[in-house]
């Protein structure tokens, strides 16, 4: 069999979820059988050296932050000169323009992806769908939700975000020993809803005032977060970290993961809290009650500050029910969602859609 060359497209390779995803899953794929590449529609970023450590190939089509008009006309006029066996896209922006160019320019294979629970408005899916050859999602919500919309469940295929288990690992301070920190890990944007963590936290520091807060991630809600973090009662208890801090080490320290999503796909931060033997308290939305179980974890309707509260308080007073906890989601991180078994499913994927595409033709 010949080597099959796959182009991931992305927006950019800031820090992100899918932007770690992507990298984690091109540099995994078996070079005997493919040769991966990533373009994005921006210039360079914090992951392009990340990824070249892994040797891949990175190629940016634009040169600033944001895409602009020189970055869809470069996507333009390198898919007129190259087409690559396999062309996936990730994050929003390259789901649409992506498709239409791919499929402008004849492209033998255009493959999309849905990721986050806004994605499927984001991307237009009701519409661009048809654009594709094939969509994977990270979510059984999210299949659901595109099936909604009308796209045929065999245009679908689901498959889970993996975790590096070999960076995220429990540390050696039991429960019992740590400070009770509240670590959330996620963008500083809308579908987070920060503010609902927020009002949560103030409800827990009324009961448990030595409680703190640590928040990780960037964003354009960042200065109105800062804003609202200087303010009583929340002032001198919330700390915010860049999106670059070690997550690993924070996760080895704190007593419980929160995530406040009013909308989600299979959040990373969880499954990292997971892989790090850190119980989590988050909403029950998308994704979000696939990972988090009874065992694991404690579930809460999106929006509900007082029912937030509640949960963080259970498993910040009881170390003994953290500890079980975390050890449960350690345990399922390391069966169901390891790097090894989200680049294999992605491989079969890959070679049997490539081959039906071909049959077709």
């Amino acid at each position: 069999m010949r080597i099959v060359r796959i182009v991931f497209l992305l927006q950019d390779l800031c820090i992100g979820g899918t932007q770690h995803q992507t990298v984690a899953l091109a540099s995994g794929l078996d070079r005997a059988h493919f040769a991966p590449e990533l373009w994005t529609l921006s210039g360079p970023a914090e992951l392009d050296a990340l990824a070249r450590e892994h040797g891949l190939s990175v190629t940016h089509l634009g040169s600033k932050t944001f895409p602009g008009l020189d970055s869809f006309a470069a996507l333009w006029r390198k898919l007129g000169r190259e087409k690559p066996d396999i062309f996936f896209l990730c994050t929003a922006l390259p789901n649409i323009w992506g498709r239409i160019a791919g499929r402008l320019r004849n492209l033998p294979l255009v493959m999309g992806s849905c990721r986050g629970g806004g994605a499927p408005v984001r991307q237009h899916e009701r519409w661009l769908w048809r654009l594709t050859r094939h969509i994977v999602c990270n979510s059984p919500a999210l299949v659901e939700v595109m099936a909604g919309l009308g796209v045929p469940r065999n245009h679908m295929s689901f498959i889970a975000n993996g975790v590096d288990t070999r960076r995220f690992q429990p540390g050696t301070l039991t429960f019992s020993q740590r400070e009770p920190i509240v670590l959330c890990v996620a963008r500083l944007v809308e579908d987070k809803d920060h503010a609902c963590l927020l009002d949560a936290f103030a409800k827990v520091l009324g009961q448990m005032p030595e409680a703190r807060l640590r928040l990780v991630g960037e964003g354009p809600l960042e200065a109105e977060l800062r804003a609202r973090v200087a303010e009583a009662p929340l002032a001198g208890r919330v700390e915010m970290l860049p999106a670059a801090t070690d997550v690993a080490a924070c996760c080895r320290t704190a007593r419980v993961s929160a995530l406040s999503s009013s909308q989600e796909g299979t959040p990373n931060a969880l499954l990292e809290a997971m892989a790090g033997g850190l119980p989590a308290v988050a909403t029950r939305v998308g994704g979000i009650p696939f990972l988090l179980r009874e065992e694991n974890g404690l579930l809460v309707p999106a929006g509900d500050s007082g029912s937030l509260a509640e949960g963080l308080l259970r498993v910040l007073r009881d170390p003994e029910l953290a500890q079980c906890m975390g050890k449960a989601g350690r345990a399922r991180a390391e069966r169901d969602f390891s790097f090894n078994a989200m680049i294999a499913a992605h491989e079969e994927l890959f070679l049997r859609v490539l081959r039906s595409t071909v049959y077709e033709m």
